[in-house]
């Protein structure tokens, strides 16, 4: 492994800079603290010597480009994380919304899709998969493509067996997938109705109207104007009475459009809407 000298702000802010020219991503925002960790993992796990040649290899080959951003946007994700979320959402939320014809429902910043089929078995579960739409995005095409493939090696099962035991599901996770090889593969029928598409946060504008958004365990890569960026986002995409999910260490609280939102339960991190000009469609 090759060892690197301490990065500069000079030479990060160089690299974003270049990045944003050549391929459009602007990192601008991302908690500073946060990106130097990753960019020197990336140094290291790919023996760059330092930052300037690692833009040169990222303007020469823009394949390497995508397994760049990987590292730099992917988030250690696993199904039913926080357990107690998952719980909160089927006991508290979902009746509230079962009510509807149909539901909207907005996984942002997917990663791989492990929340995504969390959110599709808890929905089978309450009898309400058939009347949602759930819309699946992310920045990075690869990790969107497994997602939309449902396939995850067997080593990462047991944990997401046990986080789905404290779920307090009810069957097993195993009645989802089935096994191929070294990896399981889950029923494609959970996401006969979910959308995979790439979309980055920090530069498109909303899609359109959810009752449910969950963007977990992301903002806490984001710096305040970013974090303020994305609840405006999100405010302007539920429906009046929708819902918000963040992770567990996050909160809106801080964030200039809080005052749009009701603490719907300040444990679990989730927020209703309660101001908006525009009704349900």
């Amino acid at each position: 492994m090759t060892e690197t000298n301490e990065i500069t702000i000079k030479e990060i802010k160089h690299l974003i800079s270049f990045i944003k020219t050549t391929y459009r991503f602007d990192f601008n925002n991302y908690a500073f603290s946060s990106f130097k960790r990753r960019i020197e993992r990336i140094l290291a796990v790919y023996s760059i010597p330092n930052i300037e040649s690692l833009t040169i290899k990222l303007q020469q080959n823009p394949v390497f480009f995508e397994e760049f951003l990987r590292e730099i946007t992917v988030n250690t994700t696993e199904m039913f994380r926080a357990p107690a979320f998952w719980r909160k959402l089927r006991n508290d939320v979902l009746p509230i919304l079962a009510h509807y014809p149909s539901l909207r429902i907005w996984s942002a910043a997917c990663s791989s899709g492990e929340e995504v089929y969390s959110l599709a078995i808890v929905l089978k579960e309450a009898d309400l998969l058939h009347k949602t739409k759930i819309l699946a995005t992310d920045i990075n095409d690869l990790v969107l493509q497994k997602g939309m493939n449902g396939t995850y090696p067997n080593r990462n099962m047991e944990v997401n067996e046990k986080n789905y035991q404290r779920f307090e599901g009810k069957g097993k996770l195993s009645d989802y997938y089935s096994s191929k090889e070294e990896n399981v593969v889950f029923d494609k029928t959970l996401i006969e109705n979910v959308s995979f598409k790439k979309f980055d946060l920090v530069q498109n504008e909303q899609y359109s109207k959810f009752d449910l958004i969950l963007c977990r365990n992301v903002m806490i890569y984001f710096n305040p104007e970013l974090q303020n960026k994305a609840i405006e986002l999100f405010g302007n995409s539920l429906f009046m009475k929708g819902f918000l999910a963040v992770g567990e260490k996050e909160t809106i609280a801080f964030c200039k459009s809080s005052d749009n939102f009701l603490t719907f339960s300040a444990e679990e991190r989730i927020y209703q809407k309660i101001k908006d000009n525009a009704d349900r469609i």
